[in-house]
């Protein structure tokens, strides 16, 4: 899963990595809905998800990655629960320049238990440490942070590296030391 706010680049990173022309429920924004959906940080934005995104990766022959993107928007939330059921692990894309836009999907991660890690697209706004981000997020410290640019495929890879290492980490039982 890959989760956020509104305009975070959720459906950018699903199609910049997927080796499948992915599936796309965007839709064009209209201005009945600039009533619904504050749009006054997200300029240029001229399309929205309404469903979900939808791609896959291959790691291997018998491994293969799904990546769900979900909407952001709070009118679309209650599509959430539905994504997340089977979902092993997610990535919450953030938008430094709009912090508060996180906590719903950290909030809905938290309470389903499912793993996640952190990820910050650059926008180009001011930089922050990571220290400064975590602490923004109230993060716990296993909860991986990396920075991203969800319009970049090695970037966009990299994070679902960083995903699925953190879920290896999680999930499969360290072999116990060999004594000597």
């Amino acid at each position: 899963m890959v989760v956020g706010g509104f305009g975070v680049g959720k459906t950018t990173l699903v199609r910049s990595v997927s080796e499948i022309r992915p599936l796309s429920t965007e839709e064009t924004m209209t201005r009945a809905g600039e009533t619904v959906d504050d749009i006054s940080e997200v300029r240029g934005k001229s399309a929205t998800t309404v469903a979900f995104d939808f791609g896959r990766i291959s790691l291997d022959t018998r491994n293969i990655l799904y990546l769900f993107g979900a909407p952001g928007q709070e009118r679309f939330w209650f599509l959430w629960d539905r994504l997340f059921a089977g979902t092993l692990g997610a990535v919450v894309l953030v938008d430094t320049r709009r912090i508060d836009d996180s906590w719903y999907a950290i909030d809905r991660l938290e309470r389903h238990g499912t793993p996640f890690i952190v990820a910050c697209n650059d926008f180009g706004g001011p930089a922050h440490t990571p220290e400064q981000i975590r602490e923004a997020l109230d993060l716990d410290p296993h909860v991986p942070l990396i920075d991203c640019d969800a319009r970049s495929r090695e970037s966009s890879k990299r994070v679902l590296i960083t995903l699925v290492e953190h879920l290896k980490s999680l999930y499969v039982p360290r072999a116990p030391e060999l004594a000597l």
